[in-house]
């Protein structure tokens, strides 16, 4: 099996989450860096206080759970695009790993980037860093 690392910085999430499911699906096993600099585009306020609300909805209890970390953001993006409720889905999972920075391992590895997934359209954007250390995160 062939392992593409990508780079997420300067990627818009939901893009990069597409690009990247639709990969996972084909079969491929995918590694993505540098989480906290994805963009979410949209008004400061409004990405604030949305991801706040998810944080709060729902309960302790049963849920449903959403991540203050970066990489955890962004793994739950390609999850969403993914049958993971269905056991196929789980096993696609399997093949994806997100982290925040360049770990050691693949520091000497070629990082692609998915030119459509940099084409920034507007001027209002936040990195996964800025939301997550809003929500609490040290990351």
């Amino acid at each position: 099996m062939n392992m593409a690392v990508i780079d997420a910085k300067d990627h818009i999430v939901g893009r990069l989450a597409s690009v990247v499911a639709k990969r996972l699906l084909d079969g491929e096993e995918i590694v993505v860096v540098n989480a906290e600099k994805a963009l979410m585009t949209g008004d400061r306020y409004v990405l604030f206080k949305e991801f706040k609300w998810r944080r709060e909805v729902g309960s302790s209890r049963k849920g449903p759970y959403y991540p203050r970390r970066p990489d955890r953001i962004l793994e739950r993006a390609i999850r969403g695009m993914v049958p993971h409720k269905k056991p196929r889905g789980r096993m696609i999972l399997r093949n994806l790993k997100v982290y925040v920075a360049v770990p050691e391992e693949f520091k000497d590895k070629k990082l692609e980037k998915i030119p459509d997934a940099m084409r920034i359209t507007t001027a209002r954007y936040l990195s996964l860093g800025e939301i997550s250390k809003n929500l609490g995160s040290e990351f």
